[in-house]
């Protein structure tokens, strides 16, 4: 890769009540080029002590470096060096923007308006993440580095989705900026606008671990998530329709708990492990605590704010010991993701949030996190 550039950087904020200050910035770099010969670009955001890496390729989040308790920064999300691994067999869904409909839909199809929609079945028999090549992970993404955005260093991303891309009705265009906010916060917020009534739900799809992308497990974390309730799913992962209690269940996060503590429970049945949509306490639209996953070892915290109604917990059952960034080996279990999103096939639940776009509408969705160490 060329020597990054600097594109932006802007000059030191005074911090009032302790005399200190805290530079932030933007810088590029060349990430590859893709498998159809477009170009892709690394973006480096800065600010305060926290650094995080996107990238224009399916508008990803590739890298987020924070300290641990004792000051030692270490990259916490999996990922790749460049866009090849992001184009490779070893990518599932690392670090992406996924839609236009994340988790999956029943049978790969859906009817909206009298009119019946026939969609990838990437997941037989159901479609997934917005199924084959023109799904939202896969493309390429227009940016605009945001010089004037005075909460912090920003990225904003933008994308046409045009009228039956991937089997979706109409022309969506869809915008998601990454600001890195002060006090080492990450905030991602997603608008999307349609000229003819369609379905959208999206999410952010970063495998964690806090000991460090590479590190052997993830079943050392503590995870607490604010959900009374969750929607159980059939054997294919669909969601039954009903919404039932976590209580006495392993999805019972109310308190902090070890994710390896009960995930033996869930392993001979079809999630293979954690891979559950639970349902947030509050009210959907309003930004409100949602879950803190914490490594005890590093310090390091990760705490998110939402204003989607649930909450994806799923724990890299599927990984296989694929090689990363820098080399390192993503081992089975040795992260997990937090995906804040709409309940999966909503489309075909009428009890469940909708996910239908209507045409005048703006959807809007914020999810923020903020990272610590103690």
């Amino acid at each position: 890769m060329k020597r990054p550039q600097l594109l932006l950087l802007l000059l030191f904020a005074a911090c009032s009540s302790m005399h200190q200050s805290r530079s932030s910035a933007i810088l590029s770099q060349p990430f590859g080029t893709s498998q159809s010969g477009q170009p892709a670009t690394l973006w480096t955001l800065s600010h305060g002590k926290t650094q995080v890496d996107v990238t224009d390729h399916g508008a990803t989040l590739v890298a987020v470096r924070t300290p641990d308790r004792a000051g030692f920064v270490e990259d916490v999300i999996l990922g790749f060096d460049d866009v090849s691994g992001y184009e490779s067999g070893n990518n599932q869904y690392f670090g992406c923007t996924t839609g236009r409909v994340c988790n999956r839909i029943a049978q790969g199809e859906f009817t909206l308006d009298d009119y019946d929609y026939v969609l990838a079945k990437n997941n037989a028999p159901n479609h997934l993440h917005g199924g084959g090549p023109r799904s939202f992970d896969k493309v390429h993404w227009q940016s605009e580095v945001r010089a004037d955005n005075n909460a912090g260093p920003s990225i904003r991303f933008t994308y046409l989705s045009k009228d039956g891309e991937e089997g979706y009705p109409g022309a969506m265009q869809v915008q998601v900026t990454y600001t890195l906010l002060a006090d080492d916060q990450l905030q991602i917020d997603y608008e999307a606008q349609t000229d003819k009534r369609t379905l959208v739900n999206l999410t952010n799809h970063a495998y964690w671990n806090l000991g460090g992308a590479g590190a052997a497990t993830v079943l050392d974390h503590t995870l607490q998530v604010d959900a009374d309730s969750y929607t159980p799913t059939d054997n294919t992962m669909i969601p039954t329709g009903k919404v039932e209690s976590v209580i006495a269940t392993p999805l019972d996060f109310r308190k902090a708990k070890p994710l390896g503590l009960r995930i033996n429970q869930l392993t001979n049945t079809p999630t293979i492990g954690y891979d559950h949509n639970l349902v947030l306490n509050g009210t959907a639209g309003t930004m409100r605590h949602a879950a803190v996953l914490h490594h005890q070892g590093s310090g390091r915290s990760l705490t998110i704010e939402t204003t989607e109604p649930a909450i994806q917990v799923y724990t890299g059952n599927f990984l296989f010991g694929q090689t990363g960034k820098g080399g390192k080996s993503y081992a089975n279990r040795s992260a997990v993701c937090l995906e804040t999103q709409h309940y999966p096939d909503a489309v075909h639940h009428e009890n469940f949030p909708s996910t239908v776009l209507n045409v005048g509408e703006v959807f809007q969705s914020s999810t923020r996190m903020a990272f610590a160490a103690n």
